[in-house]
């Protein structure tokens, strides 16, 4: 079902030679369709390769692999001087965030310092991260979000996000949060290669104003700080379908707590065909006219993916900021998000 991959894979010479030379084996498992001298898991994301994989190196800035290795050890330097942050990044970690960045050292610190300083702000989002415990499956029985396994002609990574059925709602709004910065945290590694951004298509088809009530100011704020100030996401577009009424009403309140380039990226979209001129449609779920499986059984694949960090979700609990040995004094919650809960940036020496 995944045989569109193929087309999407760019291929370098090396590539197109071993697909000359070697015959095509058949399997009765069900695996993602790549070149086949490429056995992928069942739920791996293809990275970028070939010409496609220049264009984004070039897109970000990215630099040889001994200025990478040289980057990487200024950066663990910085950390060793920030007495309140952890050291446990790995260096695959690390390159995410270089990329995410544009190998920017300053905004690499920022981010990073943001990104163990959420950890700690925010335990809502980032304690008792076990995909097994009862209110976190339950988010993934009533809402589908998996990131695809396949690439944009551009190289951006597409996430779907929809709620599965009008009439069931999470009891905690928060924990669905939770459950899409650990999808995050799990590309933060396995992304290897870097890919050019993220895309995002979000189904309104059963969103409700029940739905919607769920969803206070405070909690979306501290969610999209996360996002836009503690990852490194380059969002390049976001695209909304099947909407209704009220539809305008869930884009104008969040669009407040978004960067300007962000708000400035949303689409909506009256129909698939419509969609189809930004996403191609062969890589989307089969819900969506596509050919990449079921949105179900993709989210499926992602619960077993998280199931499988599980052990490393429990060791990652205690890295976060320690407050109590930051620089210049702690950063409280409202030092951080202001009394009315807009966002101020830290200040990084």
């Amino acid at each position: 079902m995944f045989k569109f991959l193929q087309n999407l894979v760019p291929k370098d010479d090396n590539q197109n030679q071993l697909e000359k030379s070697e015959p095509k084996k058949k399997s009765k498992k069900k695996q993602v369709y790549v070149p086949v001298y490429l056995d992928l898991p069942e739920m791996s994301l293809i990275q970028p390769s070939g010409d496609m994989s220049a264009k984004i190196r070039e897109e970000l800035r990215e630099p040889d692999a001994d200025a990478i290795a040289k980057d990487i050890a200024a950066i663990r330097e910085w950390l060793d001087k920030q007495p309140h942050l952890p050291k446990d990044m790995d260096d695959q970690r690390l390159t995410t965030f270089l990329r995410g960045c544009k190998f920017s050292l300053e905004k690499v610190k920022q981010k990073l310092d943001m990104y163990y300083t959420m950890r700690n702000a925010i335990p809502e989002f980032f304690t008792n991260r076990d995909i097994n415990r009862p209110e976190l499956g339950e988010i993934m029985d009533i809402a589908d979000m998996p990131p695809l396994p396949g690439l944009t002609p551009s190289g951006c990574r597409v996430v779907c996000l929809r709620a599965v059925d009008r009439d069931n709602m999470p009891n905690n709004v928060a924990d669905g949060m939770k459950v899409a910065l650990m999808i995050g945290d799990v590309r933060l590694y396995e992304e290897k290669t870097g890919v050019a951004g993220d895309i995002y298509v979000m189904d309104a088809s059963v969103a409700t104003p029940t739905h919607f009530a769920k969803f206070t100011p405070t909690l979306v704020k501290k969610f999209l700080v996360c996002v836009q100030e503690a990852y490194p996401v380059r969002l390049k577009e976001v695209h909304v379908i099947n909407v209704s009424p009220l539809v305008d009403t869930i884009v104008n309140f969040v669009k407040p707590f978004l960067k300007e380039k962000i708000r400035d990226r949303i689409h909506i979209h009256s129909s698939l065909e419509d969609l189809y001129k930004f996403v191609p449609k062969e890589m989307l779920p089969s819900e969506y006219g596509g050919g990449a499986g079921s949105i179900k059984d993709l989210n499926e694949q992602w619960r077993n993916k998280l199931k499988d960090y599980t052990q490393w979700f429990k060791d990652q609990e205690a890295s976060k900021a320690n407050e109590t040995l930051r620089p210049g004094g702690a950063r409280a919650v409202d030092d951080l998000f202001g009394v009315d809960g807009s966002f101020r940036q830290l200040s990084i020496d």
